[in-house]
């Protein structure tokens, strides 16, 4: 052989392929006048292969949030009994955030695509849906017991998707320019700063005397200071 052929490209995975293939059409005729066929038709595969991969063809917009949304209900299930319940779910948005950094030229193209399109955007928002629920189930678990432990878990989880999907559409409307983990990280620190949990440490290893330690912001009314001190005390 020639040093001078080159071996040829690989092709890529029937998946990627197909969500290649659906993204030029769309950005050629538009999403609505992009039909299976004509995605198929472009990635040289059948009907069936696409089925295969995509259960309709608004799937194909948003190939790897179900793979997201394992990975983070895997992530939340691994953590240890005495993770921060607060800081955990944080941890577990975060791993959204990475999903879109992967490919930014890909996620901002999606953004703009969803918001020309209100079925896309419907379906975006049943996307998030499903995160603030994994988020929530979570928390209620770690809450159980304490006073209003299910409401706690369920505001603080919309409060994470809140914050983390203000920062992400910041980065989105930028073009995808600057660090978006920066701007994750702060968001998600004011929904740490206002729902983390007190801390608690033990003196000594099976000592019925515990030190309970309460961390509160400066400005945070009395109520809720003693809010706090009565659910650590309650946990203790």
């Amino acid at each position: 052989m020639s040093s001078s052929s080159a071996a040829p490209a690989a092709k890529p995975p029937m998946r990627d392929a197909l969500v290649a293939a659906a993204f030029r059409l769309f950005l050629e005729r538009g999403y609505e006048q992009t039909t299976v066929d004509d995605i198929v038709a472009l990635a040289g595969v059948g009907r069936r292969s696409f089925f295969r991969y995509f259960p309709s063809k608004e799937d194909v917009v948003f190939p790897d949030h179900e793979r997201c949304l394992d990975d983070m209900t895997t992530f939340l299930a691994a953590g240890a009994a005495d993770d921060e319940p607060v800081r955990r779910v944080c941890d577990a948005a975060r791993l959204v955030l990475r999903m879109y950094a992967e490919n930014p030229a890909f996620s901002v193209q999606r953004y703009r695509l969803t918001r020309q399109v209100p079925g896309l955007r419907a379906y975006e928002l049943s996307v998030v849906w499903r995160y603030e629920r994994a988020l929530a189930a979570y928390l209620r678990e770690r809450f159980a017991g304490w006073p209003d432990g299910t409401l706690q878990a369920d505001v603080v989880a919309a409060a994470v998707v809140a914050a983390h999907n203000n920062a992400l559409r910041s980065w989105l409307r930028s073009d995808g320019s600057g660090d978006a983990g920066t701007a994750v990280d702060h968001a998600l620190g004011h929904v740490q700063a206002a729902f983390g949990r007190p801390v608690r440490t033990v003196g000594r290893a099976g000592h019925t005397d515990e030190v309970v330690v309460l961390v509160s912001r400066r400005d945070a009314p009395l109520w809720r200071v003693v809010q706090e001190f009565e659910t650590a005390l309650g946990r203790a």
